[in-house]
């Protein structure tokens, strides 16, 4: 009788469960995840694109052997930083975010170091799949601050609010504007560091 019980007790607080939004909880979870993973991945098409970038650059000018070496470092730096979805938190993302300025900056102060690269052809295709991949990068974050929207709101409504840190739903961080990001980079200043 008391297996019955159990039995028919876990029936009970499954449908609770799955009624009071615990299914849907799970369900955002999941999304603010993979739109986590499509910013990682545009992100990563932007890293890919530096190697090419710095092989234009190297055929086409004398360059100096310091501006590319930050380019390549900042790229380094940027493909080694991993960040776990299930546990982001605001700290992951800042520590990401820095990392991935570094590199944008390095990209632009190599262009603004080499005016004359921008009548290049090969460099003018690159500059436009940067562009472009700036565009998605750019895409991909809101559509991650838009799915955590959802499921930050999700997870602090009623009736969810009383169980849904119970079981480890954990409010996620947004993507902000990185400090001073008004501003434009001051090209000399980068390589005083």
């Amino acid at each position: 009788m008391n297996r019955f019980k159990l039995f028919l007790l876990a029936i009970v607080s499954a449908s609770l469960l799955s009624s009071c939004g615990y299914n849907s909880m799970v369900s955002g979870r999941e999304n603010v995840e993979q739109k986590w993973g499509n910013v990682e991945s545009q992100y990563q098409r932007r890293a890919d694109l530096v190697p090419n970038l710095v092989k234009v650059v190297q055929q086409y000018a004398d360059y100096e052997q310091e501006t590319l070496t930050q380019v390549i470092e900042a790229r380094s730096k940027a493909k080694s930083i991993t960040v776990d979805p299930k546990n982001l938190t605001e700290a992951d993302m800042q520590r990401f975010m820095q990392v991935q300025t570094s590199l944008g900056s390095a990209i632009d102060v190599l262009v603004e170091r080499y005016p004359d690269l921008k009548a290049n052809q090969n460099f003018i295709e690159l500059q436009a799949q940067l562009e472009s991949t700036e565009n998605r990068i750019s895409v991909a974050r809101m559509d991650y601050n838009e799915a955590a929207r959802a499921y930050n709101t999700k997870i602090k409504k009623f009736p969810q609010l009383l169980y849904s840190g119970m079981f480890g739903f954990k409010e996620k961080p947004y993507f902000q504007g990185q400090e001073g990001s008004d501003q434009a980079p001051d090209v000399d200043s980068y390589f005083d560091n």
